[in-house]
């Protein structure tokens, strides 16, 4: 059980980003009392970090953190073989074969997500797709609908060793939500992990 809550913990954090203890207590339904606990645990295993945050009134507020180290223990899909990969074609391909796997890869990406979209009616249906294709490949994909559209918030990077290494990977993907999604929507990318933000963030808007 305490392994269990212990992984609850950074999958909690790596999703919603830095919390306090209480607000973790409440989404995973245990005690203040045990979260901390846990976090102390994390803290000494240097997984997570905290901050003292001041307030207008009051005590200051300890907000939790994943680590770098806490960030590695989400998978990246066998990051040294990628890059070896990636490495190995550049130098025997150069840069127009590193352009020819990525379109490779985009185009087998586009297929299979227009096939899975095919029988949504809407955007909002189309969205709701894409976000669980997302998750089904390791991204901590969430959609989030606001007043003048939707955020699709993915909270991992499973192939975050191949976009450091190229990243025309981040491009493709960029371009691929465009194709998949319609003509009639913006799709803009505001929060970028590999420019160092925490998650990477599309704000998809209908045209007027």
């Amino acid at each position: 059980m305490a392994d269990r809550t212990r992984t609850r913990l950074l999958n909690a954090l790596k999703s919603a980003g830095p919390q306090t203890a209480a607000d973790l207590a409440t989404g995973l339904k245990v005690t203040t009392v045990a979260v901390r606990q846990h976090l102390e645990g994390l803290h000494r295993d240097g997984l997570v970090d905290f901050e003292d945050l001041k307030g207008s009134v009051g005590r200051p507020k300890r907000v939790w953190a994943l680590t770098r180290a806490g960030h590695r223990q989400f998978p990246d899909n066998h990051a040294n073989l990628v890059l070896g990969l990636l490495n190995g074609l550049g130098d025997i391909f150069g840069a127009e074969g590193l352009d020819k796997l990525i379109a490779h890869r985009e185009e087998q990406s586009r297929t299979a997500y227009m096939a899975a979209v095919a029988g949504a009616e809407d955007l909002p249906g189309r969205l709701d797709v894409l976000a669980h294709l997302r998750n089904q490949e390791g991204y901590m994909a969430e959609l989030v609908a606001d007043e003048s559209g939707y955020l699709l918030i993915e909270n991992h990077c499973s192939i975050c060793a191949a976009a450091t290494a190229c990243q025309g990977f981040c491009r493709s993907e960029l371009k691929l939500f465009k194709d998949v999604l319609g003509s009639e929507v913006s799709v803009e990318r505001t929060e970028h992990q590999l420019s160092g933000d925490r998650r990477c963030v599309y704000r998809i808007e209908p045209h007027a």
